[in-house]
């Protein structure tokens, strides 16, 4: 019987129910790589794979703070204003002549600070989530207009250093600096869930809250604190969308927040809580970037598509968790 040489359990018990919408992720993701490599001789290179990290890394760095959200049962539908928000802010103060390290640090704060208020909100006062991050997210889009109704450039030399490194081999393929700060996101988010207290409670309010009350879980702290983790990954990918642009506008990344949410169910990750891992998340966000390059490649299709092929999938994970029995009782 073979042993897996991380976790040291055999493959059968790593074959529950729990896995299979893991699985059908990237089993997914390997059919739709498949159709791309024989349908686009280039689909085959190596950078079009790395751009699809360069073009969804702040995508990629807001899906893991929404995971360990939705892990406890939640919602956070604040992600991308204040992605946007943290882009207006730091473009705003660039512009006034701040120094680049002052502003990287009040972009980080503005972010963790929204969800703590929010966290607070909901587990003290008992509202739904859909109610408090919905007015949070349309306290940040107000402050994105607030700020400036249009687009501000960014000219600071170290945003645009940033934004314009290059870290590759000598074949020519690279990668982002963006790409690299969400590999460390996604590394230190998969640690604490899988190795931290503060993971094993989020798994445990997630599969029953009053269960995780009886046994004395911190429950208060840590739906505070998932929310907190979703506020400040939402400031990072707001920073690393505004190296991506190398702007800030009002009206960016509307809608990101679906884009995040269904990354995450694709991912294998359970609306109800309890259950999911943050891998899927990144198979979930390497589906949508496999979709919308697919699409690219084609050229002959609306970029409206993407959407469509979404809505589709996002259904059909939701009926596979439902049919596998991976659900809130």
């Amino acid at each position: 019987m073979t042993t897996n040489i991380f976790t040291g359990r055999t493959w059968p018990r790593l074959l529950q129910q729990r896995h299979l919408p893991l699985l059908a992720t990237l089993a997914l993701l390997l059919v739709m790589y498949g159709v791309g490599v024989s349908q686009y001789r280039a689909f085959s290179n190596v950078q079009v794979i790395f751009n699809v990290f360069i073009d969804n890394g702040f995508l990629l760095v807001v899906a893991v703070g929404m995971t360990f959200v939705i892990l406890t049962g939640g919602i956070d539908l604040s992600v991308g204003s204040v992605v946007a928000m943290t882009a207006m802010v730091s473009a705003s103060l660039l512009q006034d002549g701040k120094p680049a390290p002052l502003v990287l640090l009040i972009a980080l704060l503005i972010g963790p600070a929204l969800g703590f208020v929010m966290g607070c909100v909901i587990h003290y006062f008992e509202i739904q989530p859909f109610i408090v991050t919905l007015a949070g997210m349309f306290f940040a889009r107000g402050m994105c207009t607030w700020i400036s109704e249009t687009s501000i450039p960014i000219t600071d030399p170290f945003w645009t250093a940033a934004a314009q490194e290059r870290i590759g081999d000598p074949r020519g393929n690279f990668v982002s600096v963006s790409v690299l700060i969400a590999f460390a996101v996604v590394a230190i988010a998969a640690y604490t869930l899988a190795y931290t207290p503060l993971g094993r409670n989020v798994y445990a309010i997630g599969g029953n809250p009053q269960s995780a009350l009886l046994m004395g879980l911190p429950v208060a702290r840590t739906r505070i604190a998932v929310y907190t983790i979703s506020g400040l990954c939402s400031a990072v990918g707001g920073i690393l969308l505004s190296f991506y642009t190398l702007s800030g506008a009002p009206l960016i990344a509307v809608g990101m927040e679906l884009d995040v949410i269904a990354a995450v169910v694709i991912g294998g990750t359970v609306l109800t809580g309890g259950s999911g891992y943050v891998f899927g998340t990144v198979l979930g966000v390497l589906v949508l970037g496999v979709i919308q390059t697919l699409i690219t490649f084609d050229g002959t299709l609306s970029s409206w598509w993407t959407k469509i092929v979404i809505g589709g999938l996002l259904f059909v994970f939701i009926l596979l968790q439902r049919l596998i029995g991976i659900r809130k009782k």
